[in-house]
């Protein structure tokens, strides 16, 4: 029960075959416990999540099973144009979202070769100045995980735009690094770091949250923390100061234990909490209230 309002729990069953040929449970996980104060997903793809494997879960349920748990407010991520302008008109529909609107590192390759790269990121900024809601220049950065050697020059363009945009039109950056933790922080330094910084789904090791701290960065953990091989990545947790961290699903993926495998939403946030709470020795009432109020600073205040 939430504010009055019974929610069912989700018991819809499904398999699919993953990449490496075997059968994975996508059923949806059950709903955990509710955690004692509010906190926000930092970080989430809910048009995906819509989209996903027959439409598993909707925008409009995603949110009500999300508040039933304690996770009231969502920062909804737009990686191309159609999920930037989805993710504003969603942010303009349910007061609880706010809206992050950018060119994936992995689009700028392709959009640069076909000669389309000016083009789409004049539409971000339209997008970025259409509304209120629209907090966050993201997720913006490099990957290269997915992209070679030969698109990293549209990548490290296409980042350094992003970051312009955000210092001029006074929004959060919201940054994604994947195997690119060192060009990440030079580009950030040649370029100038906005006011308000955030490291998506951090990945990365003590010495590198040290520098990302340094810099002003809150640092953003998803349900990978929660992985029996991450305790790297527990690690760096345990030396980001409290009021820097925050918790996002980057829904419907990373699915924290112990669902991993299964699709992922934002009402699974409270597995990720009380695991962070677990590495940083603190309550997951004082952890919450951090996880807020750190989110109110990143994202610009309340919404």
């Amino acid at each position: 029960m939430s504010d009055g309002v019974e929610v069912e729990r989700p018991t819809r069953e499904r398999a699919a075959i993953g990449e490496d040929g075997r059968s994975r449970d996508r059923s949806r996980p059950a709903l955990p416990d509710q955690l004692p104060m509010a906190v926000v997903d930092a970080h989430c793809h809910l048009d995906i999540a819509d989209g996903e494997d027959g439409n598993w879960l909707g925008a409009a349920e995603a949110i009500k099973l999300a508040a039933s748990v304690g996770v009231t407010r969502i920062v909804q991520v737009g990686c191309d144009l159609p999920g930037a302008l989805w993710a504003v008109e969603a942010a303009e529909k349910h007061p609880n979202l706010i809206a992050g609107v950018a060119l994936h590192p992995n689009e700028a390759p392709k959009l640069k070769q076909a000669g389309e790269l000016d083009s789409a990121l004049v539409e971000i900024e339209r997008l970025a100045s259409s509304s209120a809601k629209v907090r966050v220049i993201g997720e913006t950065g490099l990957d290269y995980f997915r992209t070679g050697e030969d698109g990293r020059a549209a990548q490290h363009e296409s980042f350094a735009a992003h970051i312009e945009l955000a210092k001029r039109l006074d929004k959060t950056l919201m940054i994604h690094d994947r195997d690119a933790h060192d060009d990440i922080l030079a580009i950030l330094d040649r370029e100038g770091v906005p006011d308000r910084l955030v490291m998506h789904c951090f990945s990365g090791d003590t010495e590198f949250a040290r520098k990302c701290v340094e810099r002003g960065a809150f640092l953003s953990f998803a349900g990978v923390v929660t992985f029996k091989n991450a305790q790297s990545l527990r690690d760096a947790l345990a030396v980001t100061p409290l009021d820097r961290v925050l918790v996002e699903t980057d829904a419907p993926y990373l699915t924290p234990s112990p669902h991993r495998g299964q699709p992922n939403a934002s009402y699974l946030i409270p597995h990720t909490v009380r695991k962070m709470a677990g590495v940083l020795n603190i309550s997951v009432a004082e952890l919450c209230g951090a996880l807020t109020d750190n989110a109110f600073r990143a994202f610009g205040g309340r919404w």
